[in-house]
């Protein structure tokens, strides 16, 4: 396994800033953000604005600072939008994600695109065929770039549960759907580690950690080392259940919206809890 950092978590913070700390840090990979988080704004990394150019010009910085493109994190993919225009553009979005990640991939496999689908828990038996078709037809095109498309189950979604992830990666049983694999959501609803991995990691194509404290829905989201997650039993049951991807740490948006809330100390402080973690489960990260 090896240890990455996601830049949702530092919304305003230039890419030539961010990634070179993190890899001074230590992270091993890198999730980058094509959406603007909660209405942040100054992220260089916004969809809309990366012409070749600038795709090049990050592809440059990954090479510089060795950094792992580990994922691209496309925000929510509207397939359940009842506005068919709203629709069209999240797929158009999806789909230039998925060329994004081929034009960043430097000739290596591309990462997988993540995105989350919105609706509510008590609307899954209701939607959950259109979801599969929807889901399906989106992998179908990502699979044709040889991109994977890690649908996350969320917290207060309509796909919130483990269960709901198996059935899905199952109906639609393509090889380019797969899982983010966010246990945070899981642990805000009272699902254990070992309730959860067993059933996730096997299915995960790409994973978020942050901490968090309380159940849903009054539950805070926090960073990592704030709450009561336990990342050395985590990460050896991660190891148990055969997972060798990257653990990306991801603040999240409620922490975000502190009014002092530092993004570069955000990493620092994730990297110092995460290492120490992987130390004390006896696990060594897999160097590129």
């Amino acid at each position: 396994m090896q240890l990455g950092y996601s830049t949702w978590g530092m919304p305003g913070v230039r890419l030539d800033v961010a990634l070179p700390h993190l890899a001074q840090l230590g992270f091993d990979g890198v999730e980058l953000t094509v959406v603007d988080p909660g209405g942040f704004k100054n992220i260089d990394c916004e969809l809309s604005m990366l012409d070749a150019p600038k795709r090049r010009a990050i592809r440059d910085l990954l090479d510089r600072t060795g950094l792992q493109l580990t994922g691209l994190h496309a925000g929510t993919a509207r397939f359940l939008a009842r506005d068919p225009a709203e629709r069209a553009e999240s797929v158009r979005r999806l789909e230039e994600t998925v060329r994004l990640a081929v034009d960043l991939a430097g000739g290596e496999v591309p990462p997988p695109v993540v995105a989350t689908v919105g609706g509510r828990p008590e609307e899954w038996e209701q939607v959950k065929h259109r979801l599969a078709e929807e889901a399906g037809r989106f992998a179908r095109f990502a699979g044709s770039y040889g991109v994977t498309y890690a649908v996350e189950p969320h917290v207060g979604s309509a796909l919130d549960r483990p269960e709901k992830a198996a059935w899905l990666i199952e109906t639609v049983g393509l090889p380019h759907l797969r899982v983010n694999f966010d246990i945070s959501h899981f642990n805000v609803i009272g699902l254990s580690i070992e309730e959860t991995v067993p059933v996730m990691a096997p299915l995960a194509a790409h994973t978020h950690v942050k901490d968090e404290r309380g159940r849903a829905p009054a539950h805070q989201f926090l960073i990592p080392g704030e709450g009561e997650f336990d990342y050395v039993r985590y990460l050896k049951a991660m190891q148990a259940a055969g997972y060798t991807g990257c653990i990306t740490v991801e603040i999240s948006v409620m922490v975000q919206r502190r009014p002092a809330y530092d993004p570069l100390a955000a990493a620092e402080q994730s990297y110092r809890v995460l290492a120490r973690a992987f130390e004390q489960a006896g696990i060594a990260r897999a160097r590129r």
